[in-house]
This record gives structure tokens, C-alpha cells and sequence, in this order.
């Protein structure tokens, strides 16, 4: 019996299997509807004269902090911002320079509500990331990106794992299409990252090729 067989016939795999493929199912609806909004959260965060912020509740706010590190990571400076803690008094660091990028599936989340519409009277442009192009998340954003809205991606349509993937796969987007449009250089990356194995080893890499004006 051949490894498939044996993975079919064990029902433990072929669940954990179906997971996996339920998820590609929400990454594959992500890259067939990408569309001109993309293009317009790239051309705001190139012109941003300050940081960008990234903040979500929840499994949202894990994604949330992954991309604001890749976005910093790949060239655009960016920091995670935990939405209650905002309210506290930390939307103090917000200015009228910032973006602030609002993940939510639902866009039903009063803490960050609350924040992306506070951060916008002090002059901020908020991009929602939300699956819910009716929500109050999406009526307070500048820029909305709407994503892929098949439940099969998230047990039961109510627990985030596919959906904050299509988020984080979203963001890795973000932060390699602005990366090669800044021109930022590898160089420029590994000095930022010198501990870790990626700064103990010597890398010849490829130059990133570079994004003509016109394809943004």
C-alpha cells in the first residue's frame, strides 16, 4: 500500500490533510482577487511621510504584528499597535503623518472601531483589511481590501485560522511589492537582521527586480 493509500485510510491524516487544503482553497480565492484597491494601499504607503501601523484583536492582532515586522523587515518602517491598549492613550504616537492598517474578518470590532475612527480626526489614513464590505470598519477606512469570504477556510466559520492566513499571505504581498518598488536592497535588509542564522551567513543574492512606475 502506497503512502497515499495509507493517508486516506487514516482518517487523522486525511483531516489534517483537508485542513491544509481548505487553506489553500482561501490563499488561491486571495491571488484570483487582488485587485486595484492593492495597488492603491502600495501607492498610499510609498507616499507616507511617516509610519505605518498595523492593528487587530485577536488572532488579528497576531497577524497583525507578523506584518507589521515584515513590512519593517522589507523597507517600510512599521509597528504593531494593540487596539485597547490604543485607546489607553497610545494612539498618542499616531500622526496626522501615519497610516493605520485595520484587520478584522467581521469589521465588527468596537475597540478597533473606535480607534481607526479616532486615528482619522487626528489626520491618519486607515486601510481596512475586513471580508465585510457593509461594516462599520470598512465605512471609517480610506482604503478598503476585501477579502476572500468562503467559511470553509475557518472551522465552522467562526474560528480564525484560514482567514488570518489569507491576511498574513496578504501582508507578505504588501511588503515584497513595496520592497521592490522603494528599490530597498538586500544589502540594506541584512543589515538591519545581523543575528539569527540569516546574519551569521554570507548571502549572494539576486538583486529584487525593480517595479516600473507604471505597473502601481
Amino acid at each position: 500500500m502506497g503512502d497515499t493509500d495509507k493517508t486516506s485510510s487514516n482518517p487523522v491524516l486525511a483531516a489534517a490533510r483537508q485542513s491544509v487544503l481548505n487553506e489553500v482553497h482561501g490563499l488561491q480565492a486571495l491571488a484570483d482577487n487582488i485587485d486595484e484597491r492593492f495597488a492603491d494601499v502600495v501607492d498610499l504607503l510609498l507616499a507616507t511621510r511617516g509610519k505605518v501601523f498595523v492593528t487587530g484583536s485577536g488572532t488579528s492582532g497576531a497577524i497583525a504584528h507578523r506584518m507589521a515586522h515584515l513590512l519593517s523587515v522589507c523597507g517600510t518602517p512599521s509597528v504593531p499597535l494593540q487596539p485597547m491598549d490604543a485607546l489607553h492613550g497610545t494612539m498618542g504616537a499616531i500622526t496626522e503623518a501615519d497610516v493605520v492598517i485595520a484587520i478584522s474578518r467581521g469589521g465588527k470590532s468596537t475597540e478597533l472601531n473606535d480607534l481607526s475612527e479616532r486615528v482619522k480626526l487626528r489626520g491618519a489614513k486607515v486601510v481596512a483589511l475586513t471580508s465585510n464590505a457593509d461594516s462599520a470598519l470598512a465605512r471609517i477606512a480610506d482604503i478598503v481590501v476585501l477579502l476572500p469570504t468562503d467559511d470553509v477556510m475557518d472551522p465552522g466559520g467562526v474560528i480564525a485560522m484560514g482567514s488570518t492566513l489569507v491576511v498574513g499571505a496578504l501582508g507578505d504581498a504588501l511588503a515584497q511589492v513595496l520592497m521592490r518598488a522603494r528599490g530597498y536592497s538586500w544589502d540594506q535588509m541584512l543589515f538591519t537582521h545581523p543575528a539569527g542564522a540569516v546574519g551569521a551567513e554570507q548571502h549572494d543574492l539576486d538583486p529584487l527586480p525593480p517595479l516600473a512606475e507604471s505597473a502601481l
